[in-house]
């Protein structure tokens, strides 16, 4: 039991080792220009480490901000109370508002995208054909990109109060 507890340690400490060294490169680079072996070196691992632990880069992130994003969701989906939702939503772009800005500008947004989809869709499942479903999950993630692009110059509160009123719009249509 012992040996697969290490290895199990180890398999987390090479998961890491290369996510934090992508993390690292990303603040710098664009994520098109970086390759496998480039992140290996810098993580120092070597590309079976890697292959045993990834498929490629685009998972890394996945990986990396799916728990996160998803984490912050759950609670406003979970919660019937505004003012959780609202300082729950705060608290997060507070906390990865620069993560969000970082991936338009190094080229992984579709990453970030899709989690935000997929998080968002978890609101309208009940939406038997997905037409409702898909056009509020694009929707929704282009107005808090845009609000984070244009540096957050209206109050998070009329953003919240615009999805409001298209939830009623949903009811009317």
């Amino acid at each position: 039991m012992a040996a697969t507890n290490h290895a199990q340690a180890i398999k987390k400490d090479t998961k890491d080792f290369i996510t934090t060294a992508l993390l690292q490169m990303l603040t710098k680079e664009k994520l098109s220009t970086l390759t496998v072996s480039q992140v290996c070196k810098r993580a120092g691992v070597s590309r079976m480490a890697f292959y045993r632990n990834f498929d490629g880069l685009e998972q890394i992130l996945y990986e990396y901000y799916k728990p996160k994003i998803a984490a912050v969701f759950d609670i406003i989906h979970e919660s019937s109370q505004f003012s959780i939702k609202f300082d729950s939503q705060l608290n997060f772009f507070n906390t990865f508002g620069d993560d969000l800005l970082l991936s338009n500008e190094r080229g992984f947004e579709p990453i970030i995208q899709r989690i935000f989809i997929e998080e968002i869709q978890k609101f309208y499942a009940a939406d038997s054909d997905g037409y409702w479903t898909a056009f509020m999950s694009a929707g929704v993630y282009a107005i808090w990109r845009k609000w984070l692009i244009d540096g957050r110059q209206k109050p998070l509160k009329e953003i919240m109060d615009f999805f409001k009123q298209l939830d009623t719009i949903r009811g009317t249509v």
